[in-house]
Protein backbone atom coordinates (compact mmCIF):
# COMPACT_ATOMS: atom_id res chain seq x y z
CA UNK A 1 0.00 0.00 0.00
CA UNK A 2 1.67 3.21 -1.13
CA UNK A 3 1.19 6.41 1.11
CA UNK A 4 -0.12 9.43 -0.64
CA UNK A 5 2.64 12.16 -0.96
CA UNK A 6 0.72 15.29 -0.10
CA UNK A 7 -0.90 13.39 3.46
CA UNK A 8 2.73 12.32 4.31
CA UNK A 9 4.01 16.03 3.67
CA UNK A 10 1.46 17.00 5.69
CA UNK A 11 1.79 15.03 8.09
CA UNK A 12 5.70 15.54 8.50
CA UNK A 13 4.89 19.40 8.57
CA UNK A 14 2.56 19.53 11.30
CA UNK A 15 5.09 16.64 13.47
CA UNK A 16 8.38 18.70 13.23
CA UNK A 17 6.08 21.65 13.86
CA UNK A 18 4.47 20.61 17.09
CA UNK A 19 8.38 19.01 17.87
CA UNK A 20 8.78 22.72 17.66
CA UNK A 21 11.05 23.01 14.81
CA UNK A 22 11.10 26.44 13.10
CA UNK A 23 7.71 26.53 10.97
CA UNK A 24 10.12 27.82 7.81
CA UNK A 25 11.96 23.90 8.12
CA UNK A 26 9.25 22.03 8.50
CA UNK A 27 7.48 23.39 5.56
CA UNK A 28 10.63 22.93 3.86
CA UNK A 29 11.27 19.49 4.66
CA UNK A 30 7.73 18.50 4.12
CA UNK A 31 7.67 19.88 0.74
CA UNK A 32 10.72 17.74 -0.45
CA UNK A 33 9.53 14.48 1.61
CA UNK A 34 6.38 15.29 -0.69
CA UNK A 35 8.41 15.65 -3.51
CA UNK A 36 10.82 12.60 -3.50
CA UNK A 37 8.06 10.60 -2.29
CA UNK A 38 6.24 11.20 -5.60
CA UNK A 39 9.08 11.13 -7.74
CA UNK A 40 9.77 14.62 -8.48
CA UNK A 41 13.53 13.97 -7.37
CA UNK A 42 15.43 17.22 -5.85
CA UNK A 43 15.68 19.28 -8.31
CA UNK A 44 12.20 19.14 -10.04
CA UNK A 45 10.93 19.34 -6.11
CA UNK A 46 12.83 22.45 -5.21
CA UNK A 47 12.75 23.89 -9.07
CA UNK A 48 8.52 23.75 -8.01
CA UNK A 49 9.20 25.12 -4.56
CA UNK A 50 11.29 28.18 -6.01
CA UNK A 51 8.32 28.38 -8.15
CA UNK A 52 5.83 28.71 -5.89
CA UNK A 53 8.05 31.29 -3.67
CA UNK A 54 8.18 33.33 -6.98
CA UNK A 55 4.21 33.61 -6.75
CA UNK A 56 4.39 35.02 -3.63
CA UNK A 57 6.38 37.84 -4.33
CA UNK A 58 2.78 39.80 -4.44
CA UNK A 59 1.94 38.10 -0.74
CA UNK A 60 5.31 40.10 0.53
CA UNK A 61 4.34 43.40 -0.41
CA UNK A 62 1.22 43.24 0.81
CA UNK A 63 2.39 42.66 3.80
CA UNK A 64 5.27 45.18 3.95
CA UNK A 65 2.61 48.20 2.77
CA UNK A 66 0.12 46.63 5.40
CA UNK A 67 2.57 46.39 8.06
CA UNK A 68 4.10 50.01 7.71
CA UNK A 69 0.60 51.11 7.23
CA UNK A 70 0.12 49.96 10.86
CA UNK A 71 3.16 51.12 12.42
CA UNK A 72 2.23 54.56 10.88
CA UNK A 73 -1.41 54.15 13.01
CA UNK A 74 0.81 53.40 16.33
CA UNK A 75 2.55 56.21 15.27
CA UNK A 76 -0.31 58.23 15.27
CA UNK A 77 -0.82 57.02 19.17
CA UNK A 78 -4.12 55.55 18.31
CA UNK A 79 -3.53 51.84 19.39
CA UNK A 80 -1.78 53.41 22.61
CA UNK A 81 -4.36 55.61 23.72
CA UNK A 82 -7.52 52.33 23.27
CA UNK A 83 -5.07 50.55 25.89
CA UNK A 84 -4.77 53.54 27.87
CA UNK A 85 -8.05 53.70 28.18
CA UNK A 86 -8.44 50.55 29.23
CA UNK A 87 -5.68 50.91 32.13
CA UNK A 88 -7.52 53.84 33.37
CA UNK A 89 -10.72 51.87 33.47
CA UNK A 90 -9.03 49.57 35.55
CA UNK A 91 -7.07 52.55 38.03
CA UNK A 92 -10.66 53.84 38.36
CA UNK A 93 -11.41 50.93 39.72
CA UNK A 94 -14.13 49.56 37.21
CA UNK A 95 -15.73 46.36 37.41
CA UNK A 96 -13.60 43.12 36.39
CA UNK A 97 -15.95 41.11 34.90
CA UNK A 98 -17.22 44.42 32.66
CA UNK A 99 -14.22 45.58 31.67
CA UNK A 100 -12.90 42.15 30.69
CA UNK A 101 -16.06 41.10 28.39
CA UNK A 102 -15.47 44.60 27.05
CA UNK A 103 -12.16 43.92 26.39
CA UNK A 104 -12.79 40.21 24.89
CA UNK A 105 -15.57 42.35 22.31
CA UNK A 106 -13.14 44.96 21.23
CA UNK A 107 -10.99 42.33 20.14
CA UNK A 108 -13.37 40.07 18.47
CA UNK A 109 -14.45 43.38 16.66
CA UNK A 110 -11.03 44.63 15.92
CA UNK A 111 -9.98 41.34 14.21
CA UNK A 112 -13.50 41.65 12.15
CA UNK A 113 -12.75 45.06 11.06
CA UNK A 114 -9.00 44.18 10.16
CA UNK A 115 -10.54 41.85 7.42
CA UNK A 116 -12.89 44.83 5.63
CA UNK A 117 -12.99 48.15 7.48
CA UNK A 118 -10.01 48.66 8.18
CA UNK A 119 -7.59 47.03 5.94
CA UNK A 120 -4.76 46.07 7.54
CA UNK A 121 -5.24 42.32 8.36
CA UNK A 122 -3.25 40.95 11.00
CA UNK A 123 -0.83 43.74 11.47
CA UNK A 124 -2.81 45.35 14.01
CA UNK A 125 -2.30 42.37 16.63
CA UNK A 126 1.57 43.20 18.20
CA UNK A 127 0.72 46.89 17.78
CA UNK A 128 -2.60 46.97 19.63
CA UNK A 129 -2.31 43.68 21.91
CA UNK A 130 1.52 43.90 23.64
CA UNK A 131 0.46 47.35 25.74
CA UNK A 132 -2.40 45.40 26.80
CA UNK A 133 -0.87 42.61 27.66
CA UNK A 134 -0.31 44.08 31.84
CA UNK A 135 -4.00 44.03 31.70
CA UNK A 136 -4.11 40.97 30.83
CA UNK A 137 -1.94 39.64 33.26
CA UNK A 138 -3.47 41.70 36.27
CA UNK A 139 -6.65 40.00 35.21
CA UNK A 140 -5.21 36.45 34.83
CA UNK A 141 -6.37 36.00 31.18
CA UNK A 142 -5.17 33.20 29.94
CA UNK A 143 -3.73 34.11 26.36
CA UNK A 144 -5.01 30.99 24.47
CA UNK A 145 -8.55 32.71 24.78
CA UNK A 146 -7.48 36.27 23.33
CA UNK A 147 -5.71 33.67 20.69
CA UNK A 148 -9.43 32.20 19.95
CA UNK A 149 -10.92 35.97 20.09
CA UNK A 150 -8.02 36.85 17.38
CA UNK A 151 -8.71 33.80 15.21
CA UNK A 152 -12.44 33.93 15.32
CA UNK A 153 -12.58 37.55 14.00
CA UNK A 154 -9.50 36.88 11.55
CA UNK A 155 -11.25 33.56 9.77
CA UNK A 156 -15.10 34.24 10.37
CA UNK A 157 -14.91 37.53 8.66
CA UNK A 158 -13.64 36.18 5.55
CA UNK A 159 -15.82 33.02 5.21
CA UNK A 160 -18.84 34.66 6.26
CA UNK A 161 -19.08 38.44 5.04
CA UNK A 162 -17.83 39.08 1.33
CA UNK A 163 -16.30 42.15 1.52
CA UNK A 164 -12.31 43.04 2.05
CA UNK A 165 -10.82 39.68 2.54
CA UNK A 166 -14.30 38.21 2.66
CA UNK A 167 -14.43 39.79 -1.55
CA UNK A 168 -11.44 38.04 -2.31
CA UNK A 169 -12.47 34.84 -0.76
CA UNK A 170 -15.99 34.99 -1.33
CA UNK A 171 -16.43 36.07 -4.39
CA UNK A 172 -13.03 36.55 -6.90
CA UNK A 173 -11.81 33.01 -5.55
CA UNK A 174 -14.45 30.78 -4.60
CA UNK A 175 -17.66 31.64 -6.79
CA UNK A 176 -15.27 32.27 -9.63
CA UNK A 177 -13.72 28.77 -9.14
CA UNK A 178 -16.88 26.99 -9.18
CA UNK A 179 -18.37 28.84 -11.68
CA UNK A 180 -15.20 28.08 -13.62
CA UNK A 181 -15.92 24.44 -12.61
CA UNK A 182 -19.38 24.46 -14.10
CA UNK A 183 -22.20 25.89 -11.86
CA UNK A 184 -24.18 28.45 -12.60
CA UNK A 185 -23.70 30.92 -9.56
CA UNK A 186 -25.69 34.05 -10.61
CA UNK A 187 -28.34 33.69 -8.00
CA UNK A 188 -26.12 31.53 -5.70
CA UNK A 189 -25.85 33.70 -1.78
CA UNK A 190 -22.81 32.83 0.02
CA UNK A 191 -24.13 34.66 2.64
CA UNK A 192 -26.85 32.35 3.01
CA UNK A 193 -24.24 29.36 2.34
CA UNK A 194 -21.72 30.35 4.76
CA UNK A 195 -24.19 30.96 7.60
CA UNK A 196 -24.51 27.53 9.12
CA UNK A 197 -20.83 26.77 9.00
CA UNK A 198 -19.92 30.36 10.63
CA UNK A 199 -22.41 29.57 13.54
CA UNK A 200 -19.98 26.88 13.87
CA UNK A 201 -17.15 29.28 14.17
CA UNK A 202 -19.39 30.98 16.73
CA UNK A 203 -20.19 28.23 18.65
CA UNK A 204 -16.71 27.45 19.38
CA UNK A 205 -15.77 30.61 20.45
CA UNK A 206 -18.51 30.85 22.69
CA UNK A 207 -17.13 27.27 23.85
CA UNK A 208 -13.62 29.22 24.70
CA UNK A 209 -14.81 31.89 26.26
CA UNK A 210 -17.06 30.31 29.06
CA UNK A 211 -15.56 27.04 29.16
CA UNK A 212 -12.30 26.07 28.51
CA UNK A 213 -10.77 29.18 29.29
CA UNK A 214 -12.63 30.92 31.52
CA UNK A 215 -10.55 29.88 35.11
CA UNK A 216 -7.30 32.42 35.82
CA UNK A 217 -4.19 32.02 34.53
CA UNK A 218 -1.35 33.79 36.18
CA UNK A 219 1.77 35.09 34.02
CA UNK A 220 5.06 36.71 35.29
CA UNK A 221 5.09 40.26 34.74
CA UNK A 222 8.27 40.85 32.94
CA UNK A 223 9.69 43.54 31.06
CA UNK A 224 9.34 43.75 27.40
CA UNK A 225 12.28 45.58 25.80
CA UNK A 226 11.66 48.37 23.40
CA UNK A 227 12.70 46.60 20.43
CA UNK A 228 9.29 44.36 20.70
CA UNK A 229 7.30 47.12 20.27
CA UNK A 230 7.39 49.82 22.69
CA UNK A 231 5.48 47.45 24.94
CA UNK A 232 7.10 47.61 28.42
CA UNK A 233 4.90 46.24 31.13
CA UNK A 234 6.82 46.43 34.47
CA UNK A 235 5.78 47.73 38.71
CA UNK A 236 4.36 51.27 37.37
CA UNK A 237 3.78 50.39 33.26
CA UNK A 238 -0.23 51.12 34.17
CA UNK A 239 0.24 54.24 35.31
CA UNK A 240 3.07 55.15 32.84
CA UNK A 241 0.85 53.95 30.10
CA UNK A 242 -2.09 56.26 31.24
CA UNK A 243 -0.06 59.06 31.36
CA UNK A 244 1.13 58.42 28.15
CA UNK A 245 -2.68 58.41 26.64
CA UNK A 246 -3.34 61.63 28.03
CA UNK A 247 -0.67 63.12 26.08
CA UNK A 248 -1.34 61.81 22.32
CA UNK A 249 -2.58 64.76 20.00
CA UNK A 250 -6.27 64.91 19.60
CA UNK A 251 -5.25 66.25 15.99
CA UNK A 252 -3.10 63.10 15.23
CA UNK A 253 -5.85 61.19 16.20
CA UNK A 254 -8.15 62.19 14.12
CA UNK A 255 -5.73 62.01 11.05
CA UNK A 256 -5.41 58.34 11.81
CA UNK A 257 -8.77 57.95 11.71
CA UNK A 258 -9.01 60.56 8.48
CA UNK A 259 -5.86 57.61 7.14
CA UNK A 260 -8.05 54.87 8.05
CA UNK A 261 -10.70 55.86 6.09
CA UNK A 262 -8.85 56.40 2.96
CA UNK A 263 -7.21 53.63 3.24
CA UNK A 264 -10.80 51.86 3.25
CA UNK A 265 -12.47 53.90 0.53
CA UNK A 266 -9.84 53.07 -1.92
CA UNK A 267 -10.16 49.87 -1.20
CA UNK A 268 -13.48 49.82 -1.57
CA UNK A 269 -13.08 51.49 -5.38
CA UNK A 270 -10.07 49.59 -6.36
CA UNK A 271 -10.24 46.63 -4.61
CA UNK A 272 -6.77 46.64 -4.12
CA UNK A 273 -5.55 46.01 -0.26
CA UNK A 274 -1.96 47.89 -1.44
CA UNK A 275 -3.23 50.78 -2.78
CA UNK A 276 -5.49 51.25 0.28
CA UNK A 277 -2.76 50.42 2.69
CA UNK A 278 -0.35 53.05 0.52
CA UNK A 279 -2.92 55.61 0.61
CA UNK A 280 -3.72 55.53 4.10
CA UNK A 281 0.09 55.81 4.71
CA UNK A 282 0.37 58.47 2.25
CA UNK A 283 -1.83 60.28 4.64
CA UNK A 284 0.21 59.93 7.07
CA UNK A 285 2.66 61.66 5.21
CA UNK A 286 0.81 64.56 4.10
CA UNK A 287 -0.45 65.51 7.08
CA UNK A 288 3.23 65.38 8.97
CA UNK A 289 2.11 62.77 11.45
CA UNK A 290 5.42 60.85 10.12
CA UNK A 291 7.32 63.35 8.63
CA UNK A 292 9.46 63.25 5.77
CA UNK A 293 12.45 62.25 7.32
CA UNK A 294 11.28 59.69 9.57
CA UNK A 295 9.33 57.73 6.61
CA UNK A 296 12.12 55.23 6.00
CA UNK A 297 12.40 54.57 9.75
CA UNK A 298 8.91 54.01 9.66
CA UNK A 299 8.38 52.12 6.95
CA UNK A 300 11.40 49.98 7.65
CA UNK A 301 9.67 49.06 10.81
CA UNK A 302 6.49 48.10 9.12
CA UNK A 303 8.83 45.71 7.21
CA UNK A 304 10.32 44.24 9.93
CA UNK A 305 6.96 43.85 11.86
CA UNK A 306 5.47 41.71 9.07
CA UNK A 307 8.71 40.05 7.78
CA UNK A 308 8.55 36.81 10.06
CA UNK A 309 4.97 36.38 8.59
CA UNK A 310 5.28 37.47 5.21
CA UNK A 311 8.26 34.89 4.91
CA UNK A 312 6.36 32.06 6.47
CA UNK A 313 3.27 32.93 4.21
CA UNK A 314 5.82 32.85 1.14
CA UNK A 315 6.98 29.39 1.98
CA UNK A 316 3.97 27.95 2.43
CA UNK A 317 3.27 29.26 -1.35
CA UNK A 318 6.58 27.51 -2.36
CA UNK A 319 4.89 24.18 -0.16
CA UNK A 320 1.66 24.72 -2.08
CA UNK A 321 3.36 24.46 -5.60
CA UNK A 322 5.35 21.37 -4.37
CA UNK A 323 1.80 19.97 -3.50
CA UNK A 324 -0.18 20.47 -7.19
CA UNK A 325 3.18 19.32 -8.74
CA UNK A 326 3.42 15.88 -7.29
CA UNK A 327 -0.11 15.58 -8.69
CA UNK A 328 -1.27 13.39 -6.01
CA UNK A 329 -3.83 15.75 -4.55
CA UNK A 330 -6.45 14.61 -7.09
CA UNK A 331 -5.72 10.57 -6.36
CA UNK A 332 -5.97 11.64 -2.27
CA UNK A 333 -9.76 12.65 -3.13
CA UNK A 334 -9.91 9.93 -5.74
CA UNK A 335 -9.12 7.09 -3.09
CA UNK A 336 -11.30 8.98 -0.51
CA UNK A 337 -14.19 8.74 -2.59
CA UNK A 338 -14.27 5.03 -2.81
CA UNK A 339 -14.92 4.93 0.56
CA UNK A 340 -18.48 6.49 -0.10
CA UNK A 341 -19.71 5.18 -3.37
CA UNK A 342 -22.95 7.04 -3.97
CA UNK A 343 -23.19 7.90 0.28
CA UNK A 344 -23.28 11.93 0.51
CA UNK A 345 -23.44 12.18 4.06
CA UNK A 346 -19.79 10.12 4.29
CA UNK A 347 -18.70 12.07 1.21
CA UNK A 348 -19.64 15.54 2.62
CA UNK A 349 -17.45 14.44 5.83
CA UNK A 350 -14.50 13.06 3.39
CA UNK A 351 -14.12 16.23 1.46
CA UNK A 352 -14.50 18.37 4.27
CA UNK A 353 -11.73 16.36 5.73
CA UNK A 354 -9.43 16.35 2.85
CA UNK A 355 -9.83 20.14 2.89
CA UNK A 356 -8.67 20.12 6.85
CA UNK A 357 -5.41 18.15 5.88
CA UNK A 358 -4.85 20.07 2.84
CA UNK A 359 -5.52 23.71 4.51
CA UNK A 360 -3.55 22.76 7.60
CA UNK A 361 -0.63 22.07 4.90
CA UNK A 362 -0.21 25.25 2.81
CA UNK A 363 -1.35 27.40 5.97
CA UNK A 364 -4.03 29.39 3.13
CA UNK A 365 -7.33 29.06 3.10
CA UNK A 366 -6.92 31.11 -0.35
CA UNK A 367 -4.30 29.01 -1.63
CA UNK A 368 -6.93 25.74 -0.88
CA UNK A 369 -10.18 26.57 -2.92
CA UNK A 370 -8.33 26.54 -6.33
CA UNK A 371 -6.72 23.07 -5.36
CA UNK A 372 -9.95 21.51 -4.22
CA UNK A 373 -12.83 23.39 -6.37
CA UNK A 374 -12.31 21.73 -9.60
CA UNK A 375 -12.08 18.69 -8.02
CA UNK A 376 -15.26 19.13 -5.83
CA UNK A 377 -17.81 20.61 -8.19
CA UNK A 378 -18.09 17.75 -11.06
CA UNK A 379 -18.56 15.25 -7.46
CA UNK A 380 -20.73 17.22 -6.24
CA UNK A 381 -22.59 17.21 -9.52
CA UNK A 382 -22.50 13.46 -9.75
CA UNK A 383 -23.53 12.69 -6.07
CA UNK A 384 -26.60 15.53 -6.44
CA UNK A 385 -25.53 17.91 -3.64
CA UNK A 386 -27.15 21.59 -4.79
CA UNK A 387 -25.13 24.20 -5.71
CA UNK A 388 -25.87 25.92 -2.80
CA UNK A 389 -24.32 22.84 -0.49
CA UNK A 390 -21.57 22.33 -3.04
CA UNK A 391 -20.67 26.07 -2.43
CA UNK A 392 -21.07 25.30 1.30
CA UNK A 393 -18.54 22.26 1.01
CA UNK A 394 -16.00 24.37 -0.80
CA UNK A 395 -15.87 27.22 0.95
CA UNK A 396 -15.85 25.08 4.23
CA UNK A 397 -13.14 22.93 3.05
CA UNK A 398 -11.06 26.18 1.97
CA UNK A 399 -11.27 27.49 5.33
CA UNK A 400 -11.32 24.25 7.86
CA UNK A 401 -7.46 24.43 8.91
CA UNK A 402 -6.89 27.87 8.65
CA UNK A 403 -7.53 28.11 12.43
CA UNK A 404 -5.01 25.50 13.52
CA UNK A 405 -2.40 25.54 11.22
CA UNK A 406 1.23 26.18 11.97
CA UNK A 407 1.94 28.08 9.00
CA UNK A 408 -1.36 30.46 8.84
CA UNK A 409 -1.20 34.17 9.47
CA UNK A 410 -4.83 33.18 11.93
CA UNK A 411 -2.25 31.76 14.52
CA UNK A 412 0.70 33.43 13.65
CA UNK A 413 -0.99 37.15 13.97
CA UNK A 414 -2.31 35.96 17.89
CA UNK A 415 1.20 34.60 18.44
CA UNK A 416 3.16 37.75 17.52
CA UNK A 417 1.59 39.95 19.65
CA UNK A 418 0.65 37.45 22.71
CA UNK A 419 4.85 35.96 22.85
CA UNK A 420 6.41 39.62 23.43
CA UNK A 421 7.60 38.65 26.60
CA UNK A 422 8.24 35.14 25.46
CA UNK A 423 5.34 33.41 27.58
CA UNK A 424 2.97 32.17 24.79
CA UNK A 425 4.11 29.42 22.71
CA UNK A 426 2.80 29.49 18.98
CA UNK A 427 1.95 25.60 19.14
CA UNK A 428 0.74 24.72 22.38
CA UNK A 429 -1.16 28.79 23.01
CA UNK A 430 -2.55 29.31 19.38
CA UNK A 431 -2.22 26.40 17.35
CA UNK A 432 -3.68 23.74 19.20
CA UNK A 433 -6.44 26.25 20.95
CA UNK A 434 -7.88 27.22 17.59
CA UNK A 435 -7.83 23.69 16.29
CA UNK A 436 -10.18 22.40 18.93
CA UNK A 437 -12.66 25.52 18.95
CA UNK A 438 -12.69 26.23 15.36
CA UNK A 439 -11.82 23.25 12.78
CA UNK A 440 -13.89 20.73 15.02
CA UNK A 441 -16.82 22.63 15.04
CA UNK A 442 -16.55 24.01 11.82
CA UNK A 443 -16.03 20.63 10.63
CA UNK A 444 -19.48 19.50 12.03
CA UNK A 445 -21.16 22.37 11.05
CA UNK A 446 -19.80 22.28 7.64
CA UNK A 447 -21.56 19.11 7.17
CA UNK A 448 -24.85 20.21 8.58
CA UNK A 449 -24.57 22.95 5.66
CA UNK A 450 -23.97 20.16 3.46
CA UNK A 451 -26.91 18.22 4.42
CA UNK A 452 -29.73 20.37 4.87
CA UNK A 453 -28.91 23.28 1.47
Amino acid sequence: MTINAVLLAVVIMLGLSLARVHVVLSLLIGAIAGGLLAGLGITATLEAFQEGIQNGAGIALSYALLGAFAVAIAHSGLPQSLAGAVIKRIDAGGTSLMIKYTLFAGLVMMSCFSQNLIPIHIAFIPLLVPPLLLAFNRMQIDRRLIACLITFGLVTTYMFIPYGFGDIYLNQIMLKNVGEAGIDISDISVTKAMAIPALGMFLGLLTAVFISYRKPRQYQQLTIDKDARDAVVEGDALSKTAAGAKTQSKLKTLVALAAIVTAFVVQLYTDSLLLGSMFGFGVFMATGVVKWREADSVFNDGIKLMAMIGFIMITAQGFAEVMKATGEIAPLIDGATNLFAGNKAIAAFVMLGIGLVVTMGIGSSFSTIPIVAAIYVPLCISLGFSPLATVAIIGTAGALGDAGSPASDSTLGPTSGLNVDGQHDHIRDSVVPTFIHYNIPLLAFGWIAAMVL
